[in-house]
């Protein structure tokens, strides 16, 4: 049989609970003050410590110079405005604006380190870390400067923070200059490998065009022809007015009386000139073909191959010269511009931070906590009730 609890160890146990119950709401007593405190002194920051910063807006656009390319649009750019905006190249821009190689850019040329970290503003929104890590500069960088695309407008819009009025601007106003810096020569770089390729393409056509005009010259010294084409035709006018010789001859030798003898003299120079003209005629025709080849028209269709090559050469370069002109015509109407459409204005009053919406949102946010923590000590009373 178990022992049976003793009253005085029921009642110590039941003493230790109740005082650690109590304990428990003295601590939400404690918390809930300790809220209220940070409350009041958080919201007498916002109200009276934090610095001014000013804050510097501009509006910038991105369009392509082709106005061809607008016209090949689709219809939802079209509804929404967006005619001849390159939405990628929005999006690139806001990356390179944002991005580390921009705020080496600046601290270089307006100093961001020093301004942001004037020992002047209050220890809290200054910047602390930024001054040894560049990952640290990067963050509070991100935090003083924003760039926000409009999907509904298609335009860049930035805004920038700063301690001064005129730093704040200047501030807007590099990031705007070197943003058109930075895509006006990524299009020219663009535009310049593509005309590069196609300068490469006519200095290989004029190249080929070269080689071939060079073959063709030395087929027509070793073969001591400038046209083979040219003199299988004088060829073949001579082998006709030859066989119209023969017809003549042998017309001739026809018309003779059939009762002179075949030794007659007639008969003899007759026969003999006929025999002159058929070896004429036959080695004429040799000149022009033979089975086993090595004559005229074998030459000439070997001298037709390099001509053919040559012209085709020819045409090639004829091409690519007016590619190349296209493409330099092409290469000058797609470079990208940038339009500012707000140029960044000069603050005169510091719109952050807003004092009086931070301030009432740390007093609600303490209300709610401080809530919370009353609910809790409601529970905890009814329970030791």
């Amino acid at each position: 049989m178990q022992a049976e609890h003793s009253p005085i160890s029921v009642k110590g146990s039941r003493w230790a609970r109740l005082k650690q119950d109590w304990l428990s709401i003295r601590i939400f007593g404690k918390l809930i003050r300790v809220i209220a405190v940070l409350a009041v002194l958080v919201s007498l920051y916002w109200l009276f410590v934090a610095s001014d910063r000013y804050v510097s807006e501009a509006t910038v656009i991105l369009r392509k110079t082709d106005s061809a390319a607008s016209a090949a649009t689709d219809l939802s750019a079209v509804t929404k405005g967006m005619l001849g905006i390159n939405r990628a190249d929005q999006f690139l821009l806001r990356e390179y604006l944002l991005s580390v190689d921009m705020l080496k850019k600046l601290d270089q040329k307006l100093h961001l380190r020093e301004h942001y970290s004037d020992s002047e503003h209050d220890p809290f929104s200054r910047m602390w870390l930024g001054r040894d890590s560049i990952e640290h500069f990067h963050a509070y960088y991100l935090s003083r400067v924003s760039v926000e695309y409009d999907d509904y407008a298609g335009v860049l819009r930035i805004a920038v923070q700063a301690y001064d009025a005129k730093f704040s601007q200047d501030l807007a106003r590099a990031l705007v200059q070197e943003g058109e810096r930075y895509m006006n020569q990524l299009g020219h770089e663009l535009a310049q490998a593509q005309v590069d390729f196609l300068v490469g393409q006519v200095d290989t056509a004029r190249l080929r065009v070269q080689q071939t005009n060079q073959a063709l010259l030395r087929f027509q010294n070793s073969k001591g022809l400038i046209s083979p084409q040219t003199t299988a035709e004088g060829l073949n006018a001579i082998v006709s007015k030859l066989e119209e010789q023969r017809s003549q001859i042998q017309t001739n030798l026809a018309a003779l009386p059939r009762n002179l003898n075949a030794d007659h003299p007639n008969v003899v120079m007759l026969q003999n000139s006929l025999a002159a003209v058929d070896r004429q005629i036959a080695r004429e025709r040799a000149k022009l073909a033979q089975p086993e080849g090595k004559t005229l028209n074998y030459t000439m269709e070997e001298y037709q191959r390099l001509q053919m090559e040559t012209v085709f050469a020819q045409d090639i370069y004829k091409a690519a010269l007016a590619g190349l002109e296209r493409g330099r015509s092409e290469a000058t109407r797609m470079i990208d511009k940038v339009s500012v459409l707000q140029t960044p204005n000069l603050p005169e009053y510091p719109l952050e931070p807003r004092r009086l919406y931070n301030a009432f949102f740390t007093l609600l946010v303490a209300l709610m906590l401080a809530g919370i923590l009353k609910l809790l000590e409601s529970i905890v009373r009814d329970h030791v009730d």
